[in-house]
């Protein structure tokens, strides 16, 4: 598997995205998305990964920079024909590490409080990840979970 910076500029990852939200939003209220479109994705304070086995893109994961120290876990997405296959897992050690090379002590991630979510939630608690308070202007909200990781 191979994981790379990602323009955004193709229609695979568009539609990939695309289908993220759309997912996203039959699951949470919208209200309690908080999933980034595309515009929002292409911000200068975001860098987006994309992950691509044989060619295919297989899935992705975005870091956003809140402040020099502290950075927000966004998109991560696998591709559902894809689920527990380790994808996941690779991408999430890669963001890691390069979150730290970037210089962040912090990383910062909200995620879904529905049985949906259980498996990302395991996941970021597998990696070191602790439930924290809602962070970077989020408010509480019974749809969402809190996590954070010092690195």
């Amino acid at each position: 598997m191979k994981i790379a910076v990602d323009d955004l500029s193709g229609p695979e990852i568009a539609e990939f995205l695309d289908a993220h939200v759309q997912q996203m939003r039959a699951i949470t209220p919208l209200e309690s998305k908080h999933a980034l479109d595309l515009d929002e994705l292409r911000s200068p304070e975001v860098t987006f990964w994309a992950a691509r086995e044989d060619g295919s893109l297989v899935g992705c994961g975005a870091v956003k920079r809140l402040d020099a120290s502290h950075a927000e876990l966004k998109s991560m997405r696998t591709d559902p024909r894809r689920t527990r296959s380790g994808i996941a897992s690779r991408l999430l050690e890669h963001i890691l590490a390069e979150a730290g090379r970037r210089g962040f002590t912090r990383l910062s991630l909200e995620t879904g409080s529905a049985e949906f979510f259980l498996p990302a939630r395991k996941l970021y608690e597998k990696f070191g990840f602790v439930h924290c308070a809602p962070f970077a202007g989020y408010r509480s909200d019974p749809n969402s979970t809190f996590m954070t990781k010092h690195l």
